[in-house]
């Protein structure tokens, strides 16, 4: 497990609660953390319905990124690998024995971390996954993966297996080590094909699947290691995981993806929770004119074309609907996006709106306004960034001094 954060803990909580629990690993990226886990009770407490419930028998390690500028990571000398504030998941520096450390390969890393923070995530445990390695990424927003891809695993050849996940489960967290599981939801899971020039890992337990464009075409095999993944994820009842072919677990994405494009930067704007987004005329139009874009984007997409009853799926009164029932099931929930923004924290929106404007520009369609709302909520985000770095303690300020 790489990232720790409400999702995280969600998903660690449930797999040790399993009949003969799978092995699960705890990756850290602050060695605060691990010292905490250490000097505390070493379990992950997750509150249902009122009901607190602890687990144990994590094995625990860090995992710590070196910092990155301009798209380039330095290097682990004191002259460059210096603590900086622009990339919060980077909060200390690795060094050279952080590394050497822990080699021992991942077989399976299921990722959490925000979007914003992948790369140097991935980074930080390179070293340890191969191309017989599944990588399992439950996170909000699109275009991860081609990120990943130039950045991290440019070699088609060595690249891990990618999983995709979507999660409608509802989790905040209340410490380091525990959360609450607010609302039951669903993950959705699918197995990411591979590039049709690479060569699968040899693995006599891997079993060809019928030829589908579906699943890569003839002789395509899915990895015994994400077929191990997926059937312990579910067989886990709390996260009442599901596994989908890659061109539905697309539509669910590009779904969800519209859902997030409206809650996420409105209630950031407006800042004000979910249930500020209904009954109100002004923000429905503003809804209606960020929607008439999105579903001509995702329409247009030439990885949807051809398949049935796109035009109905993604027409905007019906992309509306999915965003006023989402708005008015959360109606009390702070969105993500808002808690980032709060903290002045960089937020998820380049994987969100600004996918929809990256895919609009590559197709010819300027989205006026989701470039706005993008450029709104980063402006918003800084700015509350800066008045946090300004906030100066004085002592012996009521006394004049």
């Amino acid at each position: 497990m790489l990232g720790m954060g409400s999702i995280g803990k969600l998903v660690a909580h449930s797999l040790r609660g399993l009949p003969n629990p799978p092995p699960v690993t705890l990756l850290f990226h602050r060695t605060s953390m691990l010292e905490q886990w250490n000097d505390g009770a070493r379990e992950l407490r997750l509150t249902t319905q009122g009901v607190t419930e602890a687990r144990t028998g994590y094995d625990v390690e860090t995992a710590i990124p070196r910092r990155r500028e301009h798209g380039r990571e330095l290097g682990v000398d004191s002259s460059e690998s210096r603590p900086t504030s622009a990339d919060p998941y980077v909060t200390e520096t690795a060094s050279p024995e952080d590394a050497s450390k822990y080699s021992d390969p991942i077989h399976n890393l299921i990722l959490t971390v925000k979007a914003t923070q992948t790369v140097s995530a991935l980074l930080a445990v390179k070293h340890r996954l191969s191309a017989a390695s599944s990588i399992l990424f439950l996170q909000n927003g699109m275009g991860i993966l081609e990120e990943v891809n130039r950045d991290v695993f440019p070699d088609p050849e060595t690249r891990p297996n990618y999983m995709l996940g979507i999660i409608s489960h509802g989790v905040t967290s209340q410490s380091t080590f525990s959360a609450t599981h607010t609302g039951f939801g669903t993950i959705s899971i699918g197995i990411m094909p591979r590039a049709s020039s690479q060569t699968p890992p040899s693995d006599a337990s891997s079993t060809p699947y019928p030829t589908s464009p579906l699943r890569g075409g003839l002789g395509h095999r899915w990895d015994a290691q994400s077929r191990y993944l997926l059937r312990t994820l579910t067989r886990t009842p709390v996260l009442a995981a599901v596994g989908f072919a890659p061109t539905e677990l697309l539509q669910l994405q590009l779904e969800k993806l519209a859902i997030n494009a409206i809650v996420n930067p409105l209630t950031v704007l407006l800042d004000a929770r979910n249930g500020a987004l209904l009954y109100n005329y002004s923000l429905s139009r503003a809804m209606r004119m960020l929607l008439s874009e999105i579903s001509h984007v995702i329409l247009s997409l030439p990885e949807l074309r051809g398949l049935p009853n796109i035009t109905a799926r993604f027409s905007p009164q019906r992309l509306e609907t999915l965003v006023v029932g989402v708005a008015g099931k959360t109606r009390e929930n702070v969105s993500s996006m808002l808690a980032d923004a709060r903290r002045g924290q960089q937020t998820e929106i380049e994987y969100i709106n600004g996918y929809i404007v990256r895919r609009g520009e590559e197709m010819g369609c300027l989205c006026v306004m989701n470039y706005l709302v993008m450029q709104l909520v980063r402006g918003k985000q800084i700015m509350i960034q800066r008045e946090m770095l300004d906030m100066i303690p004085f002592m012996g300020a009521d006394t004049g001094r």
